[in-house]
């Protein structure tokens, strides 16, 4: 692919995330309203399909003032690591054949690392806030994502080993004219979408910014745009967990008659709408709960799905 098409790719891939990241708030604030037998927004444009656009603009308009005593540096930098790695994902998510900015051969582990450093964005808010909410925040997502992010990894080895690359195409041609891989890794499937709820900070994995108990956690003292940044960095998560999902585990844009780009937006879709679905149905544990989760119980099994799935792998190739 030539330089001037990366760029123009590129381009439109930043404004389609955006605009997807913006109606999916539309989207879910509906379906949220539909679960829980209410309207959800009506007002602004038919069916209230507006009311994204005109969030936006008040959060462009509105004054976006650190507090005093804030560590400028780590304050302002934390919505931007918040947002900018989950965009650069996108660059080796392939949405077709050929559809992808950069092919990398440890595209997986490209992603993996991205979302791994949402952390940061995190807890340095939290530190930069100088706000007790805001830092217990910051620590409860550093140890939610130091556990999570333990199985997340090995949960997808499975599918990695099945098709012997880290390449996202090599992932979804193993599939093609055979069984998706949920079909042969369904233990693998649950725990990553289990860890990649956490990684995206959806309820019931959202206790970081818990407004119960933290008020906002280490959102409190954020406004205007570096709260926008923060809401678009997880939001944009959340189409960056469904995409990787679909890719490792649904065939990626792998389906009959329609075009492949059309089928993987249709999985992405369909992944997206059960996390709202979730968030409306589960209430949140307690941390403690949540932590013991993810040591006790999904890590050794995805340690288990990983020993069988490398035994059948081996036993293939003999």
């Amino acid at each position: 692919m030539s330089v001037l098409l990366i760029v123009l790719f590129s381009a439109i891939l930043l404004m389609g995330l955006l605009g997807a990241a913006g109606v999916f708030t539309w989207g879910e604030r509906r379906l949220l309203g539909f679960l829980q037998e209410r309207l959800g927004p009506n007002r602004v444009g038919p069916f209230g399909f507006l009311q994204w656009v005109a969030d936006t603009v008040k959060l462009i308009t509105k004054e976006d003032a650190p507090p005093a005593g804030a560590d400028l540096a780590a304050y302002r930098l934390a919505p931007a690591l918040a947002a900018l790695p989950m965009l650069a994902a996108f660059g080796v998510v392939a949405f077709g054949p050929g559809l992808v900015i950069s092919d990398l051969d440890v595209g997986v582990l490209f992603v993996m690392g991205m979302l791994a450093l949402t952390v940061w964005a995190l807890v340095l808010g939290a530190w930069g806030s100088r706000n007790r909410y805001a830092m217990l925040g910051g620590l409860r997502a550093a140890a939610q994502m130091l556990a999570y992010e333990s199985f997340l990894g090995l949960s997808l080895m499975g599918c990695v080993l099945l098709a012997g690359s880290f390449r996202m195409g090599d992932i979804v041609a193993a599939q093609e004219g055979g069984l998706w891989f949920i079909l042969l890794q369904p233990l693998g499937a649950g725990l990553f979408f289990i860890a990649g709820l956490a990684a995206a900070h959806r309820l019931p994995f959202d206790l970081q910014e818990s407004e119960q108990d933290l008020v906002a956690g280490f959102m409190t003292e954020y406004s205007g745009m570096s709260f926008a940044l923060f809401f678009l960095g997880e939001y944009i998560a959340i189409l960056l967990v469904a995409a990787l999902f679909t890719t490792l585990f649904l065939g990626g844009w792998a389906g009959p008659i329609l075009p492949g780009p059309i089928w993987f937006g249709l999985k992405v879709a369909a992944i997206a709408v059960i996390f709202v679905w979730l968030r409306a149905a589960l209430p949140r544990p307690r941390y403690d709960q949540l932590i013991a989760f993810a040591w006790k119980v999904a890590l050794p099994l995805a340690l288990l799905n990983l020993l069988l799935t490398a035994w059948i792998a081996v036993g293939r190739s003999a």
